[in-house]
């Protein structure tokens, strides 16, 4: 094993987007290239993890190298490196401001270095020589700012195909959607098996003085909770007509993604499989939560009335992923971000065709959360539980009353695939939470007994 291989066999498992935490590695390989030989010198790696179950994996690494160690960057460190009795030190390139901005001149120049290639999506609209402050808050990608112009996503896994990120936002930006960031530029990198190649990067329009959709809706429950005794319309932070222009904004992009994108009617048999899958999921989940077994038998109910529906679907693109962290407030409207869908899922799955609800059960369970999170590990308090529920479902009513004026169609009627869709939403939830919050567990939980027709 060389001395870099490694270095990354003891730093990735550290980082917040290595999606492999807690599975024994097997053996780990690694392929770089210069992409620049500036001062600092960059480097990109594709590091292929093998674990012992037999899943193969490839991360994306580049790699600011310094003939000294810089102490302002310590906490980007991966290791020193020796080369002909001298040390090379190595550190996290998106970390080192110094090294991010000759990701922006190959995309400006549409240039190809080694195996990489740099699509601009237009002329004149890359900011070319700014160097970039990385994205804190990201968790299985990487993001750099650059100035107030643009934001730079590198997608840390890699899988052959177009990321569907970029594809929507492609199709998107030729439609004009005034609800989306515009697409700037994006990087693949060529397969070595021969296999399509796959997405390294996107480059959007910065979308500054934005708000955040989930500080924004869980303010509003704030200031319900400070209010002892007004209802949800009564409080001056009420986000109701945010969440119908939300709404309004999502039936937007469902509709230009059907106009540009493919479709197809949704047959009967699509119906059967997608209701034996959230059967298989359940079974899956309890296994890990064994709480919802007691909710069990009404939601095979609602899975099983998927199958037997008469309701009319149309199968498209969707995003995949949405939910109020995926959205930002501007002063003309909702900006709806990252289609690419759940990135734990593999991405010839993200991109199929699927129903619209899907999006929008995702959306009615955020609002679920933003209202119950501030009841976490609080005591028992009935008027401040009917309060959450109050203010869940008032704006749930406003974002599926947004959605419908804009698109001439309802999608929170009678429909058993919604209904099927926010409790296998809330089923992957309560896995999720067992593993990595359980003092949240209670929220999906709750939702379940509504979902599952027990209150």
């Amino acid at each position: 094993m060389s001395a870099l291989t490694e270095l990354f066999r003891e730093w990735i498992p550290q980082q917040r987007w290595f999606g492999g935490k807690g599975r024994e590695w097997a053996d780990v390989t690694e392929e770089g290239f210069f992409l620049d030989r500036g001062n600092p010198v960059l480097s990109v790696h594709r590091v292929h993890i093998e674990y012992t179950d037999g899943v193969r994996e490839t991360y994306l690494v580049p790699l600011s190298w310094r003939d000294q160690q810089a102490d302002e960057l310590e906490s980007a460190f991966v290791g020193a490196v020796a080369s002909e009795g001298n040390e090379t030190f190595a550190y996290d390139a998106m970390r080192d401001r110094e090294a991010t901005a000759p990701w922006l001149i190959h995309l400006a120049q549409g240039s190809s270095v080694g195996p990489m290639h740099f699509s601009p999506a237009g002329e004149g609209d890359i900011p070319e020589g700014l160097p970039g402050d990385i994205v804190s808050t990201e968790q299985s990608n990487t993001s750099l700012v650059y100035g107030q112009e643009a934001i730079f996503k590198l997608f840390r896994r890699l899988e052959p195909g177009l990321n569907p990120d970029v594809e929507v936002h492609g199709a998107l930006r030729r439609a004009d959607n005034p609800h989306i960031a515009s697409l700037l530029g994006h990087v693949e990198i060529d397969d070595p098996s021969g296999a399509e190649p796959a997405t390294v990067a996107m480059l959007q329009t910065f979308v500054p003085n934005a708000s955040d959709g989930w500080r924004l809706a869980t303010a509003s429950v704030r200031d319900l909770y400070a209010e002892g005794d007004l209802h949800a319309d009564e409080v001056g932070g009420d986000f109701a007509a945010d969440s119908e222009r939300l709404g309004a904004a999502t039936a937007s992009v469902h509709a230009d993604m059907a106009e540009v994108l493919p479709t197809e009617a949704a047959a009967a048999e699509w119906f059967t499989t997608v209701s034996r899958q959230m059967s298989e999921r359940l079974d899956a989940a309890i296994e890990v939560v064994p709480q919802l077994a007691e909710h069990a038998d009404g939601l095979r109910e609602v899975y099983a009335a998927v199958a037997g529906t008469e309701e009319r679907v149309v199968r498209q693109r969707v995003h995949g992923d949405l939910h109020l962290g995926q959205v930002l407030r501007t002063a003309t409207g909702w900006i709806i971000l990252d289609f690419e869908g759940e990135p734990a899922r593999p991405l010839a799955s993200r991109r199929e065709l699927d129903s619209p609800l899907r999006d929008v059960a995702g959306m009615l369970r955020s609002f679920d959360y933003a209202a119950r999170h501030l009841l976490v590990e609080q005591p028992e308090d009935p008027q401040r539980e009917y309060r959450a529920q109050e203010w869940a479902a008032r704006n749930r009513a406003a974002f599926c009353a947004g959605y419908s004026h804009a698109r001439g169609l309802d999608p929170c009627g009678d429909s058993p695939l919604l209904r099927a869709l926010e409790a296998d939403k809330a089923v992957y939830e309560c896995v999720y939470e067992a593993r990595n919050r359980p003092h949240w567990l209670m929220i999906p939980l709750q939702s379940l007994a509504r979902l599952a027709g027990r209150d």
